[in-house]
């Protein structure tokens, strides 16, 4: 059975962050202070020492090496527009005369097709892992000139490569564009969303498969979707306790390597009973996360704080212009004058020092409410203590 069990929980309202454990059937508020008066706190506390071990599938951590998506691209014209297409790209003339050729229509040279119907478009699209020839696929269409909108047009067949230069999808079908673009003649006009990008659904067929090359391969190898030497190790375990001693090993952080019968059909089926495996993975280390941006602030549960005493204060220098009119006195020939009039005052706020420290989140928690400081001022506590060595974690700035 698989459980996943969080014995915090956060509650932010109107700006005030309290912290919550869990008693019983209830939780228990442990501290009510701190305000945020620009930007959210948000703890994620996960508790690795209070909560039991769960267990992931082995198909959650990582893939197989050689089962990925593979991206198509192609070039083609939408047709069928209301005016709203390119009106001096020559790409778009050339295609024309492209897709006129291959029904016998020769353009005769000089003569350049009106374009205000067409557009020169970009498509592209994900060939997943065994995709086979008859499998449809969705597509994305995006325009290339100065179409000003693709809503209502038809996208012309058009070829879709991958990249190794062959062709493995064929495009073609009616525009699905969400967005809309009205223009008048005035110059002035209104774009709902974006108008030059479309879906067509179903709208590629797939020619020909990617050898995905896993049925001859010495072996299989399954990658992890993050680095981890504890983590590789357990998968092997896992899988040797399934298969025997020696069938998998671990090579390097990532990659699982695994002794398997040749045949796609005999490795799909290992393969399909071995992702479903459960493995405990390693405690994610321990790591804060700050967005400088939206002031967020995320810690995870592995995060201590040694003992640390923190005194942080603010400075505040304010200088008032208030500047005055100086009247000369009557007959007396002087001129009115601006007299610079200014007030400089300076705040600083006495904060007194306070310790940190702690085995758990809500000692880290009270510290912080405890000096009820913005996040930006947060940030500069935290560089702080890692600078001091007082915190052991990864601090990550986005």
């Amino acid at each position: 059975m698989r459980r996943i069990f969080h014995p915090f929980a956060l509650s932010l309202s109107k700006g005030r962050l309290s912290f919550f454990k869990k008693e019983g059937q209830g939780f228990d508020k442990l501290s009510p202070n701190g305000f945020w008066s620009r930007a959210i706190l948000v703890l994620a506390a996960f508790g690795f020492a209070a909560a039991p071990a769960h267990a992931d599938r082995i198909k959650d951590l990582g893939q197989w090496q050689g089962l990925r998506t593979n991206q198509l691209t192609g070039y083609g014209v939408v047709v069928g527009l209301s005016g709203t297409g390119d009106d001096s790209l020559e790409y778009t003339t050339y295609a024309m005369k492209g897709v006129a050729s291959r029904f016998g229509l020769q353009i005769p040279p000089g003569i350049i097709p009106a374009n205000k119907n067409a557009a020169a478009v970009m498509i592209t699209a994900d060939l997943p892992a065994f995709a086979k020839p008859g499998q449809v696929l969705d597509i994305t269409v995006s325009a290339l000139g100065k179409a000003k909108s693709l809503r209502g047009g038809t996208l012309i067949m058009a070829p879709m490569y991958g990249a190794d230069g062959q062709v493995y999808a064929m495009a073609q079908g009616n525009l699905a564009v969400g967005g809309l673009g009205v223009s008048a003649q005035d110059g002035s006009n209104v774009v709902i969303n974006v108008p030059t990008a479309g879906r067509i659904p179903n709208g590629a067929t797939v020619e020909k498969s990617v050898d995905a090359g896993f049925a001859t391969t010495p072996t299989i190898n399954f990658n992890l979707g993050e680095a981890d030497l504890t983590t590789v190790q357990r998968v092997a375990a896992a899988i040797n306790r399934v298969m025997g001693p020696g069938r998998a090993r671990a090579i390097g952080a990532t990659t699982v390597a695994i002794q398997a019968p040749p045949g796609a059909q005999a490795r799909t089926a290992l393969m399909a009973q071995l992702e479903d495996l459960e493995v405990d993975p390693a405690d994610a280390a321990a790591r804060v996360v700050v967005n400088a941006r939206t002031g967020t602030v995320v810690i995870n549960g592995a995060v201590r704080i040694a003992p640390a005493a923190v005194s942080h204060g603010k400075l505040t220098v304010k200088v008032d212009e208030k500047p005055q009119v100086s009247q000369p006195a009557p007959f007396s020939q002087g001129q009115t004058a601006v007299v610079p009039n200014s007030a400089i005052s300076v705040d600083e706020k006495s904060s007194p020092m306070f310790l940190t420290g702690g085995s758990s989140l809500s000692d880290i928690v009270k510290a912080v409410n405890a000096i009820g400081a913005s996040p930006a001022d947060l940030v500069a506590i935290l560089e702080a203590l890692k600078q001091a060595g007082a915190m052991k974690a990864d601090l990550i700035i986005l």
